[in-house]
């Protein structure tokens, strides 16, 4: 499977941004989505995971409450809801692919998208 991000920009804190991903290839369904971030000198973290059936969610501490993602399977897409977002949520935005459960950790996924930039202004 093949991956895309696209949806970052430039918003003020406060501020809302959905974060899409687009994935090539029909079995996109059976693979478990992850998203992560890197800022700037920081190491990429975990934001959130769904399951192929999303019918399970895990989100790191940092996006709960905040953030969503859901999935739709007849589009090979999933998405990224940010609201409430703050000047710390500033990064590329990674999603990544898994045969299996979902997993938080980085080394836990196969295939990865090219990044898109979220920047939040203060």
């Amino acid at each position: 499977v093949q991956l895309q991000a696209y949806g970052g920009g430039l918003v003020q804190a406060g501020g809302s941004l959905r974060l899409s991903c687009a994935a090539s290839g029909r079995t996109f369904s059976t693979y478990a989505m992850g998203w992560f971030r890197q800022a700037p000198g920081k190491e990429r973290d975990f934001v959130a995971a769904i399951r192929w059936t999303g019918a399970s969610t895990s989100y790191a501490d940092s996006a709960k409450g905040r953030f969503t993602t859901s999935r739709d399977n007849a589009k090979n897409t999933v998405y990224l809801q940010m609201n409430s977002l703050k000047p710390e949520d500033t990064a590329v935005y990674y999603c990544a692919a898994r045969r299996g459960v979902i997993a938080t950790t980085l080394y836990s996924y196969d295939e990865w998208g090219q990044g898109t930039q979220v920047t939040v202004s203060s």
